[in-house]
């Protein structure tokens, strides 16, 4: 009987997932999209060996976790589960790593810096924990309803970076935004977690504006690589993040041609489909 792996989610249609835990380790990996409703049950049956979470149940899941990482239990959030041999459950959070891993090779460094985090979710907790221990003078959360929200931006207008960790802008939202960057002038970089599309309309404009951006591609990649470690108890070198992103991005990427009829559109598009 093959391992079941797969990840725990409430829209999973367009997940990369699948292809990616192929990718890296080339086992099989399911899909579980859920109302929230069968999620304990789900659970409760425990018919997998190590799974995924995503949104909306990475607070969820963490009363079933007979056990949880340091890293989880600090940020109270959860997005891989194992199954031990006794058949309880152990909760870890890789979403740590793959942020962590998305700043690095983005070169956006937090330290002595004030960051605007746009969500509270389950990814928020996770990103706020990140830039404060990579030394971030200030972290704020903007939510629709807190204390700090989007009437209220002008009282930030001096952060240096902002990260979108709201679904504002993925697919098929393309084009939406979640705020404008024109009050902040000291602005040096945004990150989006959203990856369809590769470019919000966020990151256009943060690249439009010269700033250091990056979306949620390499978070992804970067925390399944981890996820991996964990279901196969094995490591894996972070050259296997880069690999496959590498694949990724370029099966993601669109080549837009523009020109007069006859010009030869045609011919360059059966050239560049070859390649």
């Amino acid at each position: 009987m093959r391992a079941c792996f797969g990840l725990l989610g409430g829209r999973l249609a367009h997940s990369l997932s699948p292809q990616i835990h192929e990718m890296l380790c080339g086992y099989a990996y399911d899909l579980f999209e859920l109302p929230e409703e069968q999620v304990a049950p789900f659970l409760e049956k425990r018919e997998f060996d190590a799974i995924n979470v995503t949104i909306p149940y990475k607070k969820n899941v963490m009363p079933f976790c007979t056990r949880l990482s340091d890293q989880a239990k600090r940020i109270g959030s959860v997005n891989t589960i194992r199954k031990e041999a006794d058949g309880t459950l152990s909760g870890f959070n890789t979403d740590y790593f793959g942020f962590s891993y998305l700043l690095r090779r983005a070169g956006i460094e937090p330290e002595g810096k004030k960051a605007l985090i746009l969500g509270s979710g389950g990814s928020s907790v996770t990103v706020n924990a990140v830039l404060r221990d990579a030394g971030a003078r200030e972290v704020r959360v903007i939510s629709r309803t807190g204390e700090d929200n989007y009437q209220n931006l002008s009282r930030h207008a001096d952060a240096d970076i902002i990260v979108n960790t709201t679904p504002v802008g993925m697919f098929p939202q393309n084009g939406e935004t979640p705020l404008s960057l024109d009050i902040f002038e000291h602005l040096e970089a945004v990150a989006d977690i959203v990856y369809n599309p590769l470019k919000t309309a966020l990151l256009l404009d943060a690249e439009a504006r010269g700033l250091r951006c990056e979306n949620g591609l390499s978070m992804l990649v970067a925390q399944a690589k981890a996820a991996a470690e964990i279901f196969l108890q094995t490591p894996i070198s972070d050259t296997e993040i880069e690999r496959v992103l590498d694949v990724l991005t370029r099966q993601t990427q669109n080549i837009v041609l523009i020109g007069m009829p006859g010009c030869g559109k045609s011919t360059a598009a059966a050239r560049l489909g070859s390649l």
